[in-house]
């Protein structure tokens, strides 16, 4: 069987996420979650240790803070951290699903060469998940993930009475800072601003790009995903 690369792209709260869970249940295909890479480098590195790409430095303390406000990491020291955990996966022969990368214009322009050498251009599948910025900031201001493997929760009448996750088993918690309204507007604000051009970069790359509109129901909206990515 060929393997495939699903790149589901949007604005926070657009339930890439969500759908990248629920596909990767079904099609068997590895979840690559941008952020969880970035957080466990901030997790698992100390916080002076310096990464040099492209004879730049980045220290990791410096990167955390601006994730921690909202805005992008840089994209040398986020592309750095995909390539590699990218070459790893293609090594074992696993399809990929990516929910959250490339975030830039210039993360588009060094990851989606190299993920045509390892798949094929053919075998590249890109989906824009469309939704209004009150429903992001509504969204994100209502979500809580849970303390385990950090899933993130939607928030909806089934969901806003859990208390712990329902896949794992734990605490669900809020990301404080990157969930607070004033945040969120920050995150839409760089994201028309610095990662929605990357849809276009996509297109010069001769990748169709598939637009859903996200405001459906999840059922809804997955029925629409998996349409795209056949």
């Amino acid at each position: 069987m060929q393997k495939q690369i699903i790149i589901l792209f949007g604005p926070p709260g657009a339930g890439k996420g969500t759908q990248a869970e629920l596909l990767s249940d079904k099609l068997g295909y590895y979840h690559f979650e941008s952020s969880k890479v970035i957080e466990a480098c901030f997790q698992n590195e100390a916080p002076d240790k310096v990464f040099n790409v492209d004879g730049q430095d980045f220290k990791v303390e410096d990167e955390k803070k601006r994730w921690e406000a909202g805005e992008l990491n840089s994209p040398p020291f986020v592309v750095n951290l995909m390539a590699e955990k990218i070459k790893e996966l293609a090594l074992q022969g696993k399809s990929i699903i990516f929910s959250g990368s490339p975030r830039t214009v210039y993360e588009a322009e060094k990851e989606i060469p190299l993920l045509k050498e390892l798949y094929g251009q053919e075998n590249i599948k890109f989906v824009l998940l469309e939704i209004l910025a009150e429903t992001t900031i509504f969204r994100n201001s209502h979500r809580r993930i849970c303390e385990l493997i950090r899933h993130s929760i939607l928030f909806n009448k089934e969901t806003e009475g859990l208390n712990n996750c329902p896949l794992d088993g734990s605490k669900l918690v809020r990301r404080k800072s990157l969930d607070d309204p004033e945040t969120i507007k920050n995150r839409l604000k760089v994201f028309a601003e610095q990662t929605y051009p990357v849809v276009n970069c996509i297109d010069k790359e001769g990748i169709s790009v598939k637009k859903i509109n996200g405001e459906q129901t999840v059922a809804d909206v997955f029925k629409d995903v998996l349409e795209a990515v056949k």
